[in-house]
């Protein structure tokens, strides 16, 4: 349930080698990584089943359409497996839904892999979050994304629920942004998300071995 991310900027190409060799060794869904570490990652992922993922359009959503576009074509043709972008925040707290669409349409068909895409609750109202999911769902997205991480706020158990509710059964909730703790993304879970980005990987799957061993 956990893709590893691997985006911060100051990460070294030393830093993404351990990054995958912590997602190989815990077998976690997939690493999400900075679009110009998707060729070193997939290499270094080759045969382990862990994907590859990048982003499009981060962390801001503001770049055009045809360069989310060019990112994802560009992604997928070096390795990655899934695409998670980020919509045009201001055009959606504009009320501009046609615009946002319109933008998840030309990635999603661009990718041909599954796309998540990242509202940035942060910065939206319910109405706004509510009609970023509907928008996402009509332009064909596997996912809806609470957060980037790097916006003020993360994901939070209301945004879960309130997402979970606004789009049909096969649309997917990815929660990210303060997932730090097993505690915090098993409440989540139970709010209805079912893919998690977190750089506190190791310190998660820790805490749910040692709970396992414990019950033993």
């Amino acid at each position: 349930m956990i893709d590893h991310s691997l985006l911060r900027p100051e990460l070294t190409p030393e830093d993404i080698r351990v990054g995958c060799a912590l997602a190989a060794r815990h077998d976690v869904a997939s690493v999400c990584v900075r679009p110009g570490d998707v060729v070193h990652a997939a290499a270094l992922l080759a045969d382990t089943g862990v994907l590859v993922g990048t982003v499009a359009g981060f962390p801001h959503g503001s770049s055009t359409t045809r360069t989310k576009v060019a990112e994802t074509e560009t992604a997928v043709a070096q390795g990655a497996a899934e695409i998670d972008m980020v919509v045009n925040i201001g055009a959606l707290r504009a009320g501009d839904v046609d615009a946002v669409e319109l933008d998840i349409r030309a990635v999603v068909e661009a990718a041909q892999v599954p796309v998540k895409v990242i509202l940035e609750n942060a910065y939206l109202t319910d109405e706004q979050k509510i009609a970023g999911c509907r928008a996402a769902e009509v332009a064909g997205a596997a996912f809806v994304k609470t957060s980037t991480g790097y916006a003020p706020s993360g994901a939070t158990l209301a945004d879960v629920r309130l997402m979970r509710a606004a789009v049909s059964p096969h649309v997917a909730i990815k929660a990210a942004g303060g997932v730090r703790t097993l505690d915090v993304l098993l409440e989540l879970v139970a709010a209805g998300a079912t893919r998690f980005g977190a750089t506190a990987t190791e310190t998660i799957l820790a805490d749910a071995a040692r709970r396992t061993t414990s019950t033993v």
